[in-house]
């Protein structure tokens, strides 16, 4: 390998995270969720929550960025701007998690998060109240403290914001709008806990091109079938990342 601080890993472990930057930025662009819900249990694997959770910021972030000006013009910016207040809370904490906790331990809780999450979104499930200040600021809290251990910060705002079918443009636009906010945060706070290393760089620029060509693809089969076919791939997939992900099958991604 000729690029910075890959010389640690086995062909076999770049070769999983390539699959999964691919399959991940495919299920983005044809269902608009579940990249990383499909790429931190499989990343991790390979390479370590440490490493996989500030290159996957890296890669949404650039993938997104254009994407942010229109979704600023509609969005309820009142609300988003509570969730980030929230999120100013829960990403640090987050972030500290990651740093400090045992390697395994953060695997085993990034698993922990996404099977639940998933099981209600599958459901259906939505939060049956109308929004408060003090509870979308909660929900800010909780998904920026899920964003900053693992990227997986979507989840509880999509459940709390997808309940008004009839602004679904504005719901869109505001989620958009999140979480770009929420990543400045966490690149902020990965800065301050140095998670960008050589080894993250080098992984992005390997990783990266790949996942983009999977938005690419994925924005293109959008419309080849119904919305409801492609979500339940996209759950299939999230659920066999999460158990595929486990300790249990070290072997078969190192």
């Amino acid at each position: 390998m000729t690029l910075p601080g890959l010389d640690g890993f086995s062909f076999a472990a770049l070769a999983v995270l390539v699959v999964t930057a691919f399959v991940a930025g495919l299920a983005r662009g044809f269902s608009g969720f579940g990249s990383a819900l499909i790429f931190m249990p499989l990343a991790s694997a390979a390479i370590g929550a440490q490493v996989a959770s500030p290159l996957l910021l890296i890669i949404e972030m650039i993938a997104a960025a254009s994407l942010v000006p229109g979704a600023a013009r509609i969005a309820n910016r009142r609300e988003v701007m509570l969730m980030a207040v929230g999120s100013l809370v829960g990403v640090p904490l987050g972030t500290l998690f990651l740093i400090h906790a045992d390697p395994l331990a953060v695997r085993w809780m990034i698993v922990a998060l996404i099977v639940p999450l998933l099981m209600l979104m599958m459901a259906g499930w939505r939060y049956p109240r109308p929004p408060t200040a003090p509870a979308t600021t909660l929900v800010g809290a909780l998904a920026g403290f899920f964003g900053g251990v693992a990227q997986v910060g979507g989840p509880p705002v999509v459940l709390y914001w997808l309940r008004d079918a009839t602004a679904a443009a504005v719901t869109r636009a505001s989620l958009i709008l999140y979480f770009a906010v929420s990543d400045v945060i966490i690149l902020a706070s990965y800065l301050w806990g140095g998670l960008f290393t050589r080894t993250v760089i080098g992984l992005a620029l390997v990783a990266g091109p790949v996942f983009g060509v999977g938005l690419w693809i994925g924005s293109h089969m959008f419309g080849l079938a119904s919305d409801t076919t492609f979500r339940r791939v996209c759950y299939a997939l999230i659920a066999a990342s999460a158990l595929i992900g486990l300790p249990l099958f070290d072997g078969l991604l190192r």
